[in-house]
């Protein structure tokens, strides 16, 4: 392979890597959020580079009545050479603006990636014995159920709900990832096979946006999803409600009146975004915050909150003249 100098801009990036793989070390990597009716503020695992943290007293005492082994940092060989590897790639990243060819940067992101399919396989092993392995003698015993968490994502574990997804560290790990893809995309000038070269820069904040997640709702499965404050199941598309934890968990709703009930009765529930139904669309979700409202007169929601939403201004003073509705703003509704 012909050695080629990076150019400068490559290298401001590769320093921010830098930063990123070094800086991670300092927050947790990983957690997992734990849901139930008698934990309504939740409990959570932090899995950081070195150790455990979190509500993890609380988690083992749990976990003892179901057979599950209790965790220990210094139970893990992970927790002592995980910070050495990580640090490993931040001083890589550093060497690779130092010495400034493609090269390096190409093994840079090679051993990242094998890195990272690695530490997936280990990680979900890892889920998999912990859930699996149970004790024979353990206080409940349900026949036939394992309790393995989520490798990403949501899993209903009993009467918990639990939640894995990166943390802060996780996604500065991701970012690093990203970032090294596009300063190899623009060094061998990969995007030329799909557009001009200064486009190629529109790629930073396409994939700093992938990474940061996205806001958008949550279809809800009508006749499938359940309301999670009245346990009805969600039929009809127009008078529905969703709201995003700041965890990114989602909660579905039958009506906007059981949207309100269940963020009364969960006020340690934060909430990150608010969705409705558009009364003249058919299970279509919309932003609450910046929806008009009508309420009363002859709608006839669910569960009787009687609140219909919609996207334009126009559409609510229609229907509310012909529902015999009243205009209501979201801040009224949501007190």
């Amino acid at each position: 392979m012909k050695t080629v100098k990076i150019s400068l801009l490559s290298k401001v990036l590769l320093l921010i890597v830098t930063g990123l793989f070094l800086g991670s070390l300092y927050f947790p990597m990983w957690q997992i959020d734990l849901d139930a009716p008698q934990y309504p503020e939740g409990l959570n695992l932090k899995l950081y580079a070195n150790k455990i943290g979190g509500d993890v007293e609380i988690i083992n005492g749990l976990n003892h009545y179901i057979g599950m082994a209790t965790l220990h940092t210094e139970n893990f060989i992970e927790f002592k050479i995980l910070p050495y590897i990580i640090g490993f790639f931040g001083l890589f990243a550093l060497v690779s603006v130092l010495i400034a060819k493609r090269k390096f940067v190409l093994a840079l992101f090679a051993s990242f990636i094998l890195f990272t399919i690695l530490a997936g396989v280990d990680f979900y092993r890892w889920n998999y014995e912990y859930g699996h392995n149970l004790d024979p003698n353990a206080a409940i015993k349900v026949p036939g159920m394992s309790y393995q968490p989520p490798l990403i994502g949501y899993k209903q574990l009993l009467n918990f709900g639990a939640y894995s997804v990166p943390d802060i560290g996780g996604w500065m790990l991701i970012g690093s990832g990203l970032l090294i893809f596009i300063v190899l995309t623009l060094e061998f000038k990969w995007y030329k096979r799909f557009m001009k070269p200064k486009a190629a820069l529109l790629l930073i904040p396409v994939f700093l946006l992938t990474a940061c997640g996205s806001n958008e709702p949550k279809p809800i499965k009508l006749n499938v999803d359940a309301c999670e404050f009245c346990k009805m199941p969600i039929s009809d598309g127009k008078y529905g409600a969703e709201i995003q934890t700041q965890k990114g968990r989602f909660y579905a709703f039958d009506d906007i009146s059981c949207l309100v009930k269940y963020c009364e009765e969960n006020e340690s529930t934060k909430v990150k975004s608010y969705y409705v139904h558009d009364y003249t669309q058919n299970n279509q979700l919309i932003d609450a915050t910046t929806a008009f409202y009508i309420s009363g007169g002859d709608i006839n929601s669910p569960m009787n909150g009687n609140i219909a939403a919609f996207s334009t201004q126009a559409d609510a003073q229609i229907f509310g003249d012909k529902l015999k509705a009243k205009a209501i703003k979201w801040n009224e509704i949501l007190k």
